[in-house]
């Protein structure tokens, strides 16, 4: 079986994208040429690689398995190329990170300074919920998680580089503005808005609920931080977001933090890799400066 990297990278694309024709636009390629490319790499594997349901096609068994190893072969090439650069003693190379959304609302500005100072690396930034950040540890495509909670049961090394503590927010007005220790039975009485199942913030919220006994209050589901707080800015219920997430909504005085026992939850942002995982220096020297400059740089008034 000789398979070569043109058809792995052509089958990497037609898989992320689950169409021949969006694959063959982001290659430059015709359709034609994409579909002869993963026909003849069908045939070299002698399975089928994905399934075709009129012009909806899925991974098979065989395609998930040969993905999984399309990924591995690839970073491969990206750690032989860094490794190269930095023999050759250059200040370049590329940076491939995978964040949960909430660290969307501070990771630019960390970017923006370590890029600064390294203004030839090329960063791969990927945002993706806690499902999409253990895969991307999994199938070894990234250098750097920054997330919250570790994967148990996962070969990573993980790094506490910052607080996140989640607060209840309310809209201006509410009832319950003002007042002190608000116990959180009083919360009952209020539609809540939550994350959706999956996401960091509300396994810790329910984790939360769970100790003390106390029974979420029914209300909406979103899949983001910045949908819940337009949410509870519409007086559609409390929420429970990262503060990183509010700041500028609490200045401006379009959001309140409540008062709440035993809140806020304190959590903590994480830098999460491959136990295994060899670091370029770009990928080191990002390392670095997370671990030991980051909270410096987003929270100056803690310094």
């Amino acid at each position: 079986m000789r398979i070569t990297l043109k058809q792995l990278k052509i089958f990497e694309t037609v898989a992320e994208q689950q169409s021949y024709t969006e694959a063959a636009k982001l290659l430059y390629l015709t359709q034609p040429a994409v579909s002869m490319q993963i026909k003849q790499l069908e045939e070299q594997t002698g399975m089928p690689l994905f399934d075709r349901s009129g012009k909806q096609i899925s991974l098979t068994v065989a395609g998930s398995e040969l993905l999984h190893h399309a990924h591995l072969v690839h970073q491969q090439i990206r750690e032989a190329q860094d490794a190269m650069e930095e023999m050759r003693g250059l200040k370049r190379g590329r940076l491939h990170l995978t964040m949960a959304s909430t660290a969307n609302y501070f990771a630019p500005q960390l970017l923006a300074t370590f890029c600064e100072r390294y203004p030839d690396v090329q960063v791969s930034l990927k945002v993706a919920n806690r499902d999409g950040l253990l895969q991307a540890l999994e199938d070894n495509t990234t250098d750097l998680v920054i997330m919250g909670k570790p994967p148990a049961g996962m070969a990573v090394e993980s790094e506490m580089f910052m607080d996140n503590p989640l607060v209840v927010i309310a809209p201006p007005g509410h009832s319950l503005i003002g007042k002190k220790k608000i116990p959180l039975n009083a919360l009952a009485a209020h539609p809540f808005i939550v994350r959706e199942r999956g996401s960091g913030t509300r396994a810790s919220l329910e984790r939360f609920l769970a100790r003390h006994d106390i029974e979420r209050p029914g209300g909406m589901e979103m899949n983001s931080s910045e949908a819940i707080k337009q949410a509870v800015q519409a007086d559609l219920g409390l929420g429970v977001v990262s503060l990183d997430t509010v700041e500028m909504e609490v200045a401006l005085k379009r959001l309140v933090v409540l008062d709440v026992e035993d809140f806020p939850i304190m959590r903590h942002w994480r830098l999460v890799y491959r136990r295994d995982k060899r670091f370029s220096a770009i990928a080191q020297a990002f390392h670095d400066y997370i671990v030991n400059e980051a909270n410096t740089i987003v929270h100056p008034q803690d310094a």
